[in-house]
C-alpha cells in the first residue's frame, strides 16, 4: 500500500477483465482516465464462470477489509453461456448463471453502503470469425449469449444496480463484425471504447453521492502550483472522447 489513500475501482470477472488492458483495452483506458483520482485494481480470470467466481468471492472482497471498494465494475457470462456438450464446456445453467450472480452482487453490495456496482451482461459474439480464428466455434452462439444477457440485465434491476447491456453496446456499430473483436469474443481498440462510454453514461447518468465519474472527482495534490510556464499535459481533448 503506498499512499495517499484513493477511491479504490475494482474491475471482477473473466477474460474480457484479465484482457482489459490488452490492446488499449477498456482497464487501460479507465486507468488513464481516473490517473490522480483513484486506484483501479483488476481481478479477471480468463476461462472463469460464475460458478468458479463464487469460490473466490470471500478471498477477493473480504468483508474485513480495511479498505472497501467505492465500485466494482462485474462481468461474467460470456463463459457461462458455452454449449454443455462443447468438449471441455464451461457451461453453467442460465438458472444457477442468475443465482451466482445475485450472491456475487449481494456479496459486493453488503460490504459498504457506498460500494457502487455496474454489471456487464453477457456480449456479443461473431461466431465466424471464432470458427476462423480457432477452428472451431468454441461451443459459443450469440444467440445463446442473447438469453444470458437478458437474464444478467433482469437481475440487475431486479437487485437495483446498474447494468450495461453489453450484447446490444457490441452490435451497435454497423461494421461491429469486422472492428469490435480480435477472434470473435475478445476485444479490440474498438470495442473496448465501447465499454468505456458505455461505463461512462451510467456514471453520468448515475445519481451517487459522491459522483464517481472521473470529470467530477479532484485530482489528487492538486493544491500543489505548478510554476509557471513550465510543461504540463492537456488531456482534455482526449478523455472528451470517453465522456
Amino acid at each position: 500500500m503506498v499512499g495517499p489513500i484513493r477511491p479504490l475501482f475494482l474491475l471482477f470477472g473473466s477474460s474480457i477483465v484479465q484482457l482489459s488492458y490488452h490492446l488499449h483495452g477498456w482497464g487501460a483506458t479507465l486507468t488513464c482516465l481516473y490517473s490522480r483520482k483513484a486506484d483501479i485494481s483488476l481481478r479477471g480470470y480468463a476461462g472463469w464462470n460464475s460458478r468458479m467466481a463464487l469460490q473466490v468471492l470471500d478471498k477477493v472482497f473480504p468483508k474485513d477489509a480495511d479498505i472497501k471498494p467505492s465500485l466494482v465494475i462485474l462481468y461474467f457470462g460470456g463463459n457461462d453461456s458455452v454449449d454443455p456438450e462443447f468438449p471441455g464446456s464451461t457451461h453453467v445453467p442460465l438458472e444457477e448463471y442468475v443465482e451466482n450472480m445475485k450472491t456475487i452482487v449481494l456479496h459486493i453490495k453488503s460490504l459498504s453502503e457506498k460500494t457502487r456496482i455496474i454489471m456487464l451482461s453477457a456480449p456479443a459474439v461473431n461466431e465466424e470469425q471464432i470458427v476462423h480464428f480457432y477452428g472451431d466455434n468454441r461451443g459459443r452462439t450469440n444467440e445463446r449469449s442473447r438469453i444470458y444477457s437478458e437474464a444478467g440485465i433482469k437481475l440487475g434491476q431486479e437487485l437495483g444496480v446498474k447494468v450495461i447491456d453489453f450484447w446490444s453496446a457490441l452490435q451497435e456499430r454497423p461494421d461491429w463484425l469486422t472492428t469490435v473483436f480480435w477472434d470473435g469474443m475478445h476485444l479490440t481498440k474498438e470495442g473496448s471504447d465501447i465499454v468505456v462510454k458505455k461505463i461512462s453514461k451510467v456514471l453520468t447518468e448515475a445519481e451517487w453521492k459522491p459522483s464517481l465519474h472521473w470529470t467530477k472527482m479532484a485530482d489528487e495534490f492538486s493544491d500543489i502550483n505548478i510554476p509557471l510556464g513550465a510543461d504540463e499535459m492537456n488531456l482534455d481533448s482526449w478523455q472528451k472522447e470517453y465522456e
